[in-house]
């Protein structure tokens, strides 16, 4: 495990670029395999690896906790999270934003409206990510071999001028193929490896006054940068009768031969080729999603918790007064592409999950916990596995925009 005694304490980052060991440059790496990634990592960073058996991931603690990427299959194993590499290596901060990458993060909604906390007063122009999820380092509460926990302090003021006092405490935890077998209750072919994880995300109100629906509230908002590629589409099963309930308009319209909607579940290309977002209300959402990469033959699911009953959700339309603040969405997906000035972070998409909308007394918090698996193996394998957790075959999932 690497781990720096320092971020014990909550001392601040280095931007020095560290020197690889001797005994390190003795194995190469490919790119794209997760042994790359790590050593790519410590030349910036002070990583913090869990390892259970094959699987491994890495958490960068200055990256506010995120789970950079993981792997089934050791060091030679494929890395699943998209890691910005350019920007890493430049070794600066922006004042807007720090697209570093990773695989899962933390971010707190609303975005836009009126309660939003990335726009300040009357600019509807300056989006700016709030430094403690942005750039500022998270400090590690406890860490062993297998898990890590990760606290922040911090203070918002949303667009309306309400300030949040408040305090995020994040769990990460690398499971064993038996937890994995009971969570999700079924069986795992032979053929297939997989790594998973749970991380458990839990937001504090610290301050003296209530976070209502007068003033703006605050909920946990969970992002995570894959590697898309022509072959990868994104899967959310929904509610029986929730066709149309889709929102699609965050970018502008998208293509039918980029978005698809069946009785059953929602198909969205993830190519990086169209800078687009979809979502799903609360009232036709289920507690999973899920993506597959027909090329590399990886199943990746995305468990996440869901109150039994609607709820409401915070609205993060960029609009600057949004007419109910609180009818978000629960799930959402991203797919880069060039903007209208031809900007794009990467080759990514993202899947998203939003917990519901934080109305805190003082000293309350709310938890969101999600799951993350990684499936690789041969096709009939994985399609048992579509089915029962997305259900849909893989043969939908393909052939999803080929007419």
């Amino acid at each position: 495990m690497i781990i720096s005694m320092s971020f014990l304490f909550g001392c601040s980052q280095s931007k020095k670029i560290r020197n690889i060991t001797k005994e390190e440059e003795k194995t190469a790496y490919a790119t794209g395999e997760y042994g790359y990634d790590m050593a790519f990592l410590k030349k910036y960073i002070t990583p913090v690896e869990l390892v259970n058996g094959e699987s491994r991931l890495i958490v960068a603690p200055e990256y506010q906790g995120r789970v950079m990427t993981s792997s089934s299959s050791e060091m030679k194993g494929l890395s699943h999270g998209w890691i910005n590499y350019d920007f890493i290596s430049s070794a600066k901060i922006n004042e807007d934003a720090n697209p570093y990458g990773g695989e899962e993060r933390i971010w707190l909604g609303p975005e836009g409206g009126q309660f939003s906390i990335f726009f300040t007063g009357n600019n509807s122009d300056k989006w700016i990510v709030p430094a403690a999820f942005d750039h500022e380092t998270f400090n590690i509460a406890q860490v062993d071999s297998q898990q890590i926990t990760l606290k922040k302090d911090f203070e918002l003021v949303n667009r309306s001028g309400t300030k949040f006092n408040a305090k995020i405490i994040r769990t990460i935890t690398l499971l064993d193929r038996s937890e994995i077998r009971t969570n999700l209750k079924t069986g795992v072919g032979k053929s297939v490896r997989v790594v998973a994880y749970k991380s458990e995300n839990r937001l504090k109100n610290t301050g003296n006054d209530c976070w209502n629906k007068d003033s703006g509230a605050l909920s946990i908002w969970m992002l995570g940068m894959l590697k898309a590629s022509p072959d990868v589409t994104v899967i959310i099963p929904y509610r029986k009768g929730g066709q149309g309930k889709v929102v699609n308009d965050y970018f502008g319209g998208i293509p039918e031969n980029r978005l698809k909607v069946t009785d059953d579940a929602v198909f969205f290309r993830a190519d990086a080729e169209f800078r687009s977002k979809i979502g799903v209300s609360p009232s036709f959402a289920l507690s999973c999603m899920g993506s597959y990469d027909a090329q590399k033959k990886i199943l990746s699911i995305l468990n996440y918790s869901l109150p039994e009953n609607p709820t409401e959700y915070v609205n993060s339309a960029l609009v600057d007064q949004q007419e109910d603040p609180f009818s978000g969405d629960v799930t959402n997906s991203y797919n880069d592409g060039p903007a209208k000035d031809g900007f794009r972070i990467g080759q990514l998409y993202e899947m998203e999950i939003s917990s519901p909308a934080a109305f805190l007394k003082q000293g309350e918090e709310i938890s969101h916990v999600q799951y993350m698996y990684h499936f690789e193996g041969n096709e009939e394998d994985l399609d048992f596995l579509a089915r029962s957790l997305l259900n849909v075959s893989v043969s939908e999932i393909k052939n999803a925009f080929t007419h």
